[in-house]
């Protein structure tokens, strides 16, 4: 079975407010890229990395009049893909949505959330992703109140042919960009504010982690964490990348996931990323390492997983087919990542 997430940047813009597809010749929120040409290219990087399963980050919208599965199952009958069914998990006030298509025939899913619903009153560990978090996070005697502005996706997923079950969770932290800040201070402030709730957030799903793997549970947690170990020099500030608390401590059962692992490594003498933005200020393309999909031991003991990030100039087998490379670099700024499990 193959598991991917990937992000798509401005998938929204290719549906009107009634989720009809929109392929035509006015430029998408890409950069230098149609709408026809986008909404081709997703198609095709779906199909070619062609996993069973494939969380979609940053999918269409959910509101008044548009719907997230309407928009993707249209998406994806026009395009004639098998991973034709569609889940969502809490529809959230951003227009970027965290839905899952997949192969029917493949493999059954079914949103399935977890925790008591707390409104922050009082510490719960591990509540509902839809409700809030009371935590310390920056251990000064005060408790703060942290929310998701994109409540993760709590999947719970059989492969039909094997009747094996697996729980996902599939997640998108809080972006610690600074847009908008006037000054350098005011920066400062909001880099750090966006940290503190990075870092709460993915404690909280630590927290639900931890509940899974201690039972047993054979568990993925994937998607765009928007960190990642080295990724931000704030890191000293509180100790941690919110990737390493969701992986776990040494005292802890520890997520599997290669890709991190070897970011973690201070003497390696490379990098990898999943994601390419140009940075107008020194006209060159800054990549990085923000989306991953992690196991749990037992997963990772037991199916023999190869992991792959798609990236159209890191991977050579994308390099060289002039076709998929063109498609990863129109369709989004991110780049899948799959894992296939031998189960």
């Amino acid at each position: 079975m193959r598991i991917a997430t990937y992000n798509v940047e401005w998938f929204d813009d290719l549906f009107d407010k009634d989720n009809n597809l929109l392929l035509d010749q006015e430029w998408s929120r890409r950069y230098d890229v149609k709408r026809v040409d986008q909404a081709m290219a997703i198609a095709e990087v779906i199909q070619r990395v062609d996993a069973d399963i494939m969380l979609i980050v940053e999918a269409p919208n959910t509101g008044r009049t548009q719907s997230t599965i309407k928009a993707l199952e249209g998406f994806t009958k026009h395009f004639g893909l098998r991973q034709n069914a569609v889940a969502m998990g809490f529809a959230n006030g951003t227009h970027q949505e965290l839905a899952v298509i997949y192969d029917p025939f493949v493999v059954s899913v079914s949103h399935d959330p977890q925790g008591v619903v707390s409104d922050g009153s009082k510490p719960v560990t591990a509540p509902r992703f839809d409700g809030n978090f009371r935590y310390d996070v920056d251990v000064d005697g005060k408790a703060e109140v942290f929310e998701f502005s994109k409540p993760p996706i709590e999947l719970a997923v059989e492969h039909l042919a094997t009747n094996k079950r697996i729980r996902m969770i599939g997640v998108h932290t809080k972006s610690k960009s600074t847009y908008g800040a006037n000054d350098p201070k005011e920066e400062l402030s909001m880099m750090v504010e966006n940290r503190r709730k990075q870092l709460a957030q993915c404690i909280w799903i630590r927290q639900r982690a931890e509940a899974h793997l201690e039972a047993g549970d054979p568990l993925l947690i994937l998607g765009d964490f928007n960190d990642g170990p080295g990724v931000n020099g704030f890191e000293n500030l509180f100790a941690r990348s919110g990737v390493e608390i969701v992986l776990g401590g040494s005292d802890a059962i520890q997520m599997v996931e290669p890709h991190a692992a070897i970011m973690l490594d201070p003497r390696q003498a490379w990098s990898l990323a999943t994601s390419r933005f140009y940075i107008g200020k020194f006209k060159r393309y800054l990549n990085a390492l923000l989306d991953y999909v992690m196991l749990s031991p037992d997963l990772a003991q037991t199916t023999n997983p190869k992991w792959r990030i798609w990236h159209p100039f890191d991977d050579p087998e994308c390099f060289k087919d002039l076709e998929i490379r063109e498609a990863l670099l129109n369709a989004s700024d991110h780049f899948p990542v799959s894992v296939d499990l031998n189960l």
